[in-house]
């Protein structure tokens, strides 16, 4: 009986696997950036099977995807010397997939060091604040910051987040402190406004009675009718100022 493994067959084997070795399935969100003899092929391979010559031929995938890095906490000293916590997200991809590879040995580490310092740069430059307040402003310059540094890897940064602010607690007591007086001042301004819009009214209701005297009676026989309602045991009569006065204003009678 012949053996199987011929001189022939074992080459044929060795060709059949060296051919499937060749066969790469590339996905629709990658790209294989391919080096011939190490040298970098002109364009990426495009998505679908493609043929890659090994050993003489070294394909790397790179996904186009965008990723959602996150930024660890960084400790900040604003402007105003107040040391806070902050972290954030950013959003980028690759969009040169020969950049990414060539100008730079490891994209996502490069970035996430780049975030990080690009973070406390410049929200030192800011003060609580504007930190506070003014998120989507900073967010724009860090956004337009990062997409200038990434954009010789081939790297497109599409958004910047900041997503939390832990400041100590002495200054979360000075915050609240300051929110409360700021909701007090408010109040005492309203309060104050609306003495002077009553004391507008009541000044400019006493100049329509002060045209009519016969007002004052209405008024006055109107009051005795809210009293009648409310069924009270005790009925007080007000006595006009004009009455007392007549008296008021009397001469001493003379003693012969």
């Amino acid at each position: 009986m012949e053996t199987l493994f011929t001189p022939a067959t074992v080459g044929i084997a060795i060709v059949v696997l060296w051919v499937l070795s060749t066969l790469k399935v590339i996905n629709e969100y990658e790209r294989g950036v391919v080096f011939t003899f190490g040298r970098l092929n002109p364009a990426p391979k495009a998505p679908g099977i493609r043929l890659v010559v090994t050993p003489f031929q070294r394909m790397l995938r790179v996904s186009l995807r965008t990723v959602a890095l996150d930024v660890p906490a960084q400790d900040i000293i604003t402007r105003d010397n107040v040391t806070v916590k902050v972290n954030a997200v950013i959003y980028f991809r690759v969009i040169d997939a020969n950049r990414a590879i060539v100008d730079v040995e490891n994209y996502l580490y490069a970035t996430s060091q780049l975030a990080q310092t690009t973070l406390r740069s410049v929200l030192g430059e800011v003060e609580l604040d504007d930190l506070l307040s003014k998120r989507e402003e900073l967010n724009a310059r860090l956004q337009l910051i990062l997409d200038k540094h990434t954009d010789p890897w081939g790297i497109k940064v599409s958004m910047v987040e900041i997503k939390a602010v832990d400041l100590p607690q002495e200054m979360i007591r000075a915050i609240s402190k300051q929110a409360e007086a700021e909701r007090e001042k408010r109040a005492k301004i309203i309060h104050a406004q609306g003495e002077l819009q009553a004391s507008q009214s009541l000044m400019e209701a006493a100049r329509k009675l002060a045209e009519e005297p016969l007002t004052i009676q209405l008024r006055y026989l109107q009051t005795l009718t809210e009293i009648g309602v409310e069924k009270n045991t005790t009925v007080i009569f007000p006595l006009p100022i004009e009455i007392l006065s007549a008296f008021l204003h009397r001469p001493p009678e003379r003693t012969s």
